[in-house]
């Protein structure tokens, strides 16, 4: 049975918990790791949640923005120094949209030692992916999709897990009808949520082109989604977030309603 490893549940710019992202752990214990937060905390997060090095092979970046971005700088870091040292086996699939590879190598060329930069190409491969491409990643079908970002070129992806369920990750913007095909029937979706609708006029999520609760909520119950995962939300009321979200939300969504805290661990079961 999978697992759904949530390392940050926040925005861009929370200080409370750590930038979204969240990694799916494969039954034989390797992890499918997608995005990485905007800095070194992720290092903590991993050490905390027990999730090693090792069992890292495979990273999905959405989107440029340094919430989701920053993080792969320590990791290549980290996995490099490893590989040098013999104590990583294997080689890193970096995935992303095509015009991402570039920035991710300048700003590796920029910030990491030489002799660990040059592990990219060898070991370190940064992989490129087109809108609609599927790729096997772990035993997993991935398939990535445009989301149609307003800002930043983004994708995001869907997959089948080991016993059947759709897994969707439609990023971290207002979902576009232009991919209700990749997102309808999703056993489990992941969706950003930057605020409460109640909270809109104070949070201004619209004009940042995000959503809200009730509005992630109307979007999965009318694409029939089973399990809604709502997160990248504001961290201003961080210890009743989770109570106040479920009771805006649970109104709209007939399914099972998760807004989970940062190092949570999400059984991905169908009874889960």
């Amino acid at each position: 049975m999978e697992q759904l490893y949530v390392l940050g549940t926040g925005n861009a710019t929370v200080t409370r918990c750590y930038n979204t992202c969240f990694a799916i752990r494969h039954p034989q214990g390797e992890f499918f790791l997608v995005d990485t937060g905007g800095g070194n905390g992720i290092l903590r997060i991993l050490e905390d949640m027990d999730m090693e090095f090792g069992r890292i092979h495979h990273i999905f970046i959405t989107h440029e923005h340094t919430d989701h971005l920053l993080g792969i700088v320590w990791l290549i870091r980290v996995i490099a120094t490893r590989m040098k040292n013999g104590q990583y086996d294997g080689d890193l699939n970096i995935y992303c949209h095509e015009d991402l590879p570039d920035t991710i190598t300048t700003i590796c060329r920029l910030t990491v030692q030489g002799k660990f930069f040059k592990m990219i190409g060898d070991r370190i491969h940064l992989i490129p992916v087109r809108d609609g491409e599927t790729v096997k990643i772990l035993d997993y079908p991935v398939t990535f999709f445009d989301i149609h970002s307003t800002k930043a070129k983004q994708y995001g992806f869907t997959t089948v897990l080991s016993d059947g369920q759709k897994f969707t990750c439609c990023g971290d913007e207002p979902f576009n009808p232009v991919c209700t095909d990749y997102v309808k029937d999703s056993c489990w979706l992941t969706h950003e949520a930057f605020c409460l609708y109640s909270q809109r006029d104070t949070f201004r999520p619209y004009e940042k082109h995000h959503s809200t609760v009730k509005d992630a909520c109307e979007l999965g119950e009318r694409l029939g989604v089973s399990n809604l995962i709502l997160w990248h939300t504001e961290d201003k009321n961080i210890a009743k977030r989770q109570d106040l979200y479920l009771a805006e939300g649970k109104p709209y969504f007939s399914g099972r309603l998760i807004v989970p805290e940062d190092m949570t661990v999400i059984d991905l079961s169908k009874n889960g």
